[in-house]
């Protein structure tokens, strides 16, 4: 097949803005990709309240939020573009999570697709975890099929974002799953210690602290650890849970143990997932792969080898994905694999919005 150009845009949990990429993709019996341009857009004071808050909006308002903030998606697509002198056939969008709940067979990630449409004047992709979730899916993590597809090099793929999720295959089928929160915690307890941070850089804060054991057990003991994927975390499991138990530990320990103490956290629950599979090299992507201390604490905590790709993969991967996801829905091929998700059938899923010129 010729090359086709697709952009992908990814708004992660962890608040800190837009990923953008614009990838060439061909298929010559196998997936290959070359990432063409890359940006971030980070996000102003103003819309990482919005976005932290729309949780807590009536639906009306959330109604505006979601065409809003598809307008801003648009916007910074068509300024990505023109800095970029790209040309894109087709732009696929994750949006920014607001409620994921599939439990109770619902999802949401606003950024309208056809204001995004509108805005930056191509086809848009979105939307892509709905039609799974009403399949009795998780809608969650959509990722693996592009880790078997585009990455098959490596039998084990971490991402580390606002959520650490891992996507391998046993017995030939791809199965994957949030492991635990991550940098939304992370970043949160940094912006406690210094109200002037967004994250803590190299992991130097943690690697400060020192590990509170009741505090590790009390993480460790939460029952979805010992639930079989398929299974997915959002937002919601670290305002309920994860967050009163800071603020209980924040009377007794120094956010630096908070802080130490989540890391190790992180790492035994990630050493924990794959325990009890063949030895092999772990491709580590997201955020968190910058994070010298949390990448530390995972290797000793499992056997396994840990690969840490170049910089561009590490920040634009799952943005990457969705472009790729976005591709596959344009073919009207299989994009999200039921034997990841749980869902009672494999999908070709996402919404498409044609440019429309008023």
């Amino acid at each position: 097949m010729k090359n086709v150009n697709v952009i992908g845009l990814m708004s992660g949990s962890s608040l800190d803005g837009i990923d953008m990429v614009d990838v060439d993709f061909w298929n010559d019996g196998e997936w290959h990709f070359r990432i063409v341009a890359k940006d971030n857009f980070e996000y102003d004071a103003e819309w990482k309240r919005l976005l932290s808050e729309a949780f807590y909006l009536t639906p009306g308002d959330l109604q505006s939020l979601d065409v809003r903030y598809g307008k801003l998606l648009g916007e910074v697509t068509k300024a990505f573009i023109d800095r970029h002198n790209l040309k894109p056939e087709i732009v696929a969008s994750h949006g920014h999570t607001v409620f994921h709940r599939p439990q109770e067979h619902f999802t949401l990630q606003i950024g309208d697709g056809q204001a995004l449409a509108n805005t930056c004047g191509l086809e848009v992709i979105n939307d892509f975890r709905t039609e799974d979730v009403l399949k009795g899916g998780q809608g969650a993590p959509l990722v693996p099929i592009g880790d078997k597809l585009l990455f098959p090099e490596y039998p084990y793929c971490l991402n580390i974002g606002g959520i650490a999720n891992i996507s391998y295959d046993i017995d030939s089928q791809r199965i994957a799953y949030d492991i635990c929160i991550a940098n939304q915690a992370l970043n949160h307890l940094a912006g406690l210690f210094d109200k002037n941070k967004c994250y803590d850089k190299d992991g130097l804060i943690a690697r400060s602290g020192v590990i509170d054991s009741q505090l590790l057990e009390k993480l460790n003991a939460f029952s979805y650890f010992s639930q079989k994927p398929p299974k997915s975390l959002g937002r919601e499991f670290f305002e309920e849970n994860i967050k009163p138990l800071f603020a209980q530990a924040s009377q007794r320990i120094s956010t630096q143990d908070i802080l130490a103490t989540f890391v190790e956290h992180i790492a035994i629950q990630i050493g924990k997932s794959i325990e009890n599979q063949p030895v092999g090299k772990m491709l580590i992507t997201g955020g968190g792969a910058k994070n010298k201390f949390l990448v530390e604490r995972i290797q000793a905590n499992t056997k396994h080898e840990i690969a840490i790709s170049d910089n561009d993969i590490i920040d634009y991967k799952e943005a990457l994905v969705f472009a790729f996801l976005g591709l596959l829905r344009k073919r009207n091929e299989i994009n999200i694999l039921k034997s990841v998700t749980g869902a009672d059938s494999d999908s070709c899923s996402g919404h498409i919005y044609i440019f429309q010129n008023k």
